[in-house]
């Protein structure tokens, strides 16, 4: 194991990203091996995954298949360019993916993150409607505690006021809808709460009203709310916005970054949902985070609007070095075969009542002032401790990592998301190690 008297002397020079950086170096936490549902520290201790990495690695860590598919691409071919060249596992990961999406959603855009994926989608929305004559819908409307990574353009269209207050004016044309949750009404509810959705979406009538249809490009969600702390809409609310959307012709643009691969225990939320979008952003769990990847998947309208608008040459003005990486390629198709043959998505189904009881014990315990939960994920409301936002849920984060759990911590709230294959077993052990930490912090 690693010397860590020699180990906090080395670690000035990372700067890490969304991480108190004094504070973690004082006291790091330190991952060196991984294997199964486990992370093993360099202090030598194991640590249960409870939260899939970062979303992301829902198979668990260290799948043979996964890396032995990574292993053999990298002795066959490590890199080929994107632009103007492909090589054949890319176009057979995109028909994968496009198969496991509703409707006419059916290519696939290859990036490396979910930051990418959403400023493609972004430039795709735009671009169409300029294609297609429309040149004045440049508007992009997004969500109050909305999360769409750190690009500029996911930043502006995000709603989580850290993420953006930083870095001045943004991009212009932005609004945003109220965020869909009253923890008044809905605390402790299972699944979605049952509230009327346009309590929440009126407002997106008044905005558009407002800017007018005509100057409105997109307006993009995540069907469960995740980074701001877990959060389900209201019961039809994914239904109603695709309404009203439709009805005006607006892109509806899904951001699955979390939801894509199993999470909900379908493919995606779309599916889960019974809702069709115009654009869908992808990454994490399309190759259970094992390369960087991400993907934008487009309805035929989307991609036929830039194919049969140009009449020669490039279509779409936009890519990256590493998109279609084929290390990214090679760890995707085994991570798609993974999900299918070894039934994750079927395990999540068939767990998913068993953790929402495990996860809705927590209600009466110390500081626990909401619990919420849809299929491998929940989210709790912390008690804040007075005028110190996030610094109880944070007590409460580390007291679980000291009791050989992984939770995610933002603000006021903890989030749970297991791996994806977990049993009963898991589950206890990740609910019985927040328990125990509430009871703990002060």
């Amino acid at each position: 194991m690693t010397d860590m008297s020699k180990m906090n002397n080395r670690l000035d020079a990372f700067w890490m990203p969304f991480t108190p950086n004094a504070a973690f170096k004082a006291n790091p936490r330190l991952m060196q091996f991984a294997s199964g549902f486990y992370y093993t520290t360099t202090e030598g201790r194991q640590i249960l995954d409870g939260f899939s990495g970062l979303w992301c690695s829902g198979i668990g860590h260290g799948h043979p298949k996964i890396t032995e598919a990574i292993q053999k691409q990298a002795a066959e071919m490590d890199y080929s360019s994107p632009f103007n060249f492909g090589h054949p596992k890319a176009f057979e990961l995109a028909e994968v993916i496009a198969n496991q999406f509703p409707g006419d959603l059916d290519h696939v855009f290859f990036t490396n993150s979910g930051s990418e994926s959403v400023d493609t989608a972004l430039k795709m929305a735009i671009g169409y409607h300029r294609m297609r004559g429309e040149g004045s819908r440049t508007r992009l409307i997004g969500r109050v505690n909305g999360y769409h990574g750190v690009g500029f353009g996911g930043i502006s269209v995000g709603g989580m006021v850290n993420n953006r207050k930083f870095f001045g004016s943004l991009l212009p044309g932005t609004d945003h809808m109220p965020f869909p949750y009253d923890p008044t009404v809905s605390a402790f509810t299972r699944g979605e709460p049952t509230e009327d959705p346009m309590k929440y979406l009126a407002e997106l009538e008044t905005m558009i009203t407002l800017h007018d249809p005509s100057t409105i490009a997109a307006v993009i969600v995540e069907p469960v709310v995740g980074s701001a702390g877990m959060f389900v809409p209201p019961k039809g609310y994914l239904k109603r916005l695709r309404d009203i959307t439709k009805k005006h012709g607006i892109l509806l643009i899904c951001d699955e970054v979390i939801t894509g691969f199993g999470r909900l225990g379908t493919p995606n939320a779309a599916t889960y949902f019974g809702v069709e979008p115009d654009i869908i952003t992808l990454a994490k769990g399309i190759n259970n985070a094992a390369v960087p990847m991400g993907a934008v998947v487009a309805g035929k309208h989307v991609y036929d609007a830039f194919i049969n608008g140009t009449q020669a040459g490039v279509e779409f003005f936009h890519g990256y070095t590493y998109s279609a990486h084929p290390l990214a390629v090679a760890s995707g198709l085994a991570a798609q075969a993974v999900y299918k043959e070894e039934g994750v998505y079927e395990n999540v189904q068939a767990k998913a009542a068993y953790f929402e009881e495990a996860v809705h014990s927590l209600k009466g315990e110390p500081f626990v002032e909401d619990v919420r939960n849809i299929g491998f994920a929940a989210g709790l409301t912390i008690t804040q401790d007075g005028d110190k936002i996030g610094a109880r849920a944070a007590a409460v984060f580390q007291a679980t990592y000291d009791n050989g759990v992984m939770v995610r911590a933002n603000g006021n709230t903890i989030a749970i998301a297991p791996i994806l294959t977990s049993t009963e077993v898991e589950i206890d052990r990740i609910v019985d190690a927040v328990k125990k930490a509430v009871n703990t912090v002060s």
